[in-house]
């Protein structure tokens, strides 16, 4: 056997012990009805209210571009001094932290001004824009840097060498950025911004499915839109317009700033004057009662999502592959998965729980159809760039004796890659009410125990790390040198 197929079938032992022990029950009335209901106000939306509408789409875009524009700057900054491992360190540490962890650590400081909301996209950004930057410069052809004069400096052979060569990649990766930016600056209204998440939020819980189905129906138009408004001519102009476009929000209290950061955050037997000897007891006590609870919940809902996520994407990859659809199936098919992977895992999670109640099952098949849209959207483009002979079977034949044994090997990498992501997902989740990490953070905050709450994001942080090393090491024990696209988010 193989070690993809042990790996493979590893993966699937692990998912049926966590389907054992995990909770997936429907607990509402009628869930059915519910879903039904959602769907008519998709068919029939209410466009009534234009105005806050269009005032929720500007700010949703306003928080994106300065956001991203924010965090790709800070970004290239960091990628320029990558090979140093605390800037390594660093940027992986900021990453790890999910956006709106980073909106709720805010929020308790500056309250519900822009700046949390510029913040808590902005910071995450700067350490995947850090990461992909350095990454893409390395692929740089060193060449052209030896032939430069002896006395040019470091800044101009870095600007007309390395940088020059990669530009094209670095804007196109940039832009695509933006487009999770819009999906990241959607879900922070889900805590307070005035994004199109408050909004939704807040029609969900009045059960006004119109109004659901004319936000949701904006948020695809404008994600599916990106390309015909985003011009690289119009870019300045965005970027300068874009903070002005933010609101202004409450006023910062900066007395409140200091405390948080100083006091507030400290945990309780330093603030109390306990010392190490009152440090360990709580941090026990912290452990046992939501870290080691929250932690084993996440990795249970991870390996489940990862799982699915692996079955949708081999299963809808073919949708837009031209070796079993024509361009009537190809385009509808294209369309199924911009759905699919322009939906925010957060949203569709916060959709599902309203529908199927609170369990592990709307936060699994969030995760699955999500990611794999993103998966089979690549796996299918990488399927069209293959050669079959002209005798090739057709069919279940050719999907599992000619393309899928071409296309496993990405298809492994691309899973791996997004191992850390679904992780990153599913603490976030928690917000929502299911018991990950997420559901303990914001009880400690709602409980204004900043403290525990800040322990157990550095726990997700760590988690997270952790899952990425354990993702890089078994692509390289499968020899996965398949390349990644980067757009994958």
């Amino acid at each position: 056997m193989s070690a993809t197929a042990r790996v493979t079938l590893g993966l699937f032992a692990i998912a049926l012990v966590c389907l054992v022990l995990g909770d997936f029950e429907i607990s509402t009335h009628d869930p059915w009805g519910e879903l039904g209901r959602l769907f008519m106000g998709l068919v029939r939306p209410d466009l009534s209210a234009v105005d806050f509408l269009g005032e929720a789409i500007l700010r949703t875009v306003a928080f994106a571009f300065v956001g991203v524009g924010l965090g790709a700057m800070a970004g290239l900054l960091l990628a320029l001094a990558f090979e140093r491992l605390w800037v390594r360190t660093f940027s992986a540490f900021i990453r790890a932290i999910h956006e709106l962890f980073w909106a709720l650590i805010f929020l308790q400081s500056f309250g519900l001004h822009p700046l949390t909301g510029v913040l808590a996209i902005a910071i995450p950004y700067a350490g995947i824009f850090a990461k992909v930057y350095a990454e893409i410069l390395d692929e740089a052809d060193p060449q052209p840097a030896r032939i430069l004069p002896s006395r040019s400096g470091r800044f101009s052979a870095l600007l007309y060498t390395r940088i020059s060569q990669a530009w094209p990649h670095l804007v196109s990766y940039t832009a695509y950025r933006l487009e999770c930016g819009l999906r990241s600056s959607a879900v922070i209204g889900f805590v307070g911004m005035p994004t199109l998440g408050f909004h939704l939020a807040g029609a969900f819980a009045q059960g006004r499915y119109a109004t659901v189905g004319a936000l949701l129906l904006l948020f695809y138009g404008l994600i599916a839109s990106l390309r015909l408004w985003v011009r690289p001519r119009l870019l300045p102009l965005y970027l300068l317009a874009a903070p002005f476009c933010l609101g202004t929000g409450l006023p910062i209290v900066w007395s409140n700033v200091a405390r948080f950061f100083t006091q507030d955050i400290v945990p309780a037997p330093l603030r109390h004057g306990e010392g190490i000897a009152g440090l360990w007891p709580w941090l026990g006590d912290l452990l046992a009662t939501q870290a080691l609870p929250g932690i084993w919940n996440t990795v249970l809902l991870t390996q489940m999502a990862l799982v699915v996520t692996g079955l949708v994407a081999m299963a809808l990859f073919p949708v837009i592959s031209r070796h079993f659809t024509g361009r009537i199936g190809g385009t509808l098919g294209h369309a199924l998965l911009v759905v699919m992977r322009s939906t925010p895992e957060y949203l569709l999670a916060f959709i599902l729980l309203q529908l199927w109640g609170p369990s592990m099952l709307p936060a699994v098949v969030a995760l699955a159809l999500h990611n794999g849209g993103i998966i089979a959207h690549l796996v299918g483009r990488r399927s069209n760039e293959l050669t079959l002979r002209q005798d090739a079977p057709h069919g279940v034949n050719r999907y599992a004796y000619e393309v899928v044994p071409r296309v496993y090997g990405p298809f492994m990498a691309l899973l791996f890659y997004r191992w850390e992501i679904i992780m990153r997902e599913t603490a976030i989740l928690g917000i929502l009410g299911i018991a990950t990490l997420g559901f303990y953070v914001d009880s400690a905050i709602q409980e204004i125990r900043f403290d525990r709450a800040m322990v157990l994001i550095l726990i997700t942080a760590l988690l997270n790390i952790a899952v990425d090393v354990l993702a890089r090491r078994l692509r390289a024990y499968l020899r996965l040198r398949h390349a990644i696209n980067r757009q994958s988010c």
